[in-house]
């Protein structure tokens, strides 16, 4: 192999491993969510309203994004010290997360809405 098809190949191999190491640097965290017992008000507080029985209160710390396997009637949401975003009808809603310290509610829907998922910003 000739001098300069020999640098046409160490460049291009230099150019896919320094590639390839800008890949794994710049790979995202798992997420963090976790849930946690409801002893404090500044954890995420969702109150789901089950098929059958009462209303139960779920909490959550740590930023990251949960999804549930099956979807969940939601009733409220108290955000704590947290922004916070569900998901339900195929998006992220709001679009705009709902701020710390907000409680959140379905006025119009008294048995909940659909949520598939649940984001701490």
């Amino acid at each position: 192999m000739n001098q300069r098809a020999k640098r046409v190949v160490l460049s291009a191999l230099t150019t896919v491993v320094a590639s390839a190491s800008l890949t794994l640097a710049t790979t995202t965290q798992a997420s963090a969510i976790g849930q946690v017992p409801c002893s404090s008000g500044e954890f995420l507080q969702i109150d789901i309203h089950p098929t059958h029985g009462p209303t139960q209160p779920l909490c959550y710390a740590n930023a990251g994004t949960l999804e549930f396997a099956r979807g969940w009637w939601i009733t409220k949401i108290s955000t704590g010290n947290n922004r916070v975003q569900w998901h339900g009808d195929g998006r992220w809603q709001p679009d705009t997360p709902i701020n710390k310290w907000t409680v959140f509610t379905w006025p119009n829907h008294p048995g909940g809405v659909s949520v598939t998922g649940i984001r701490i910003l």
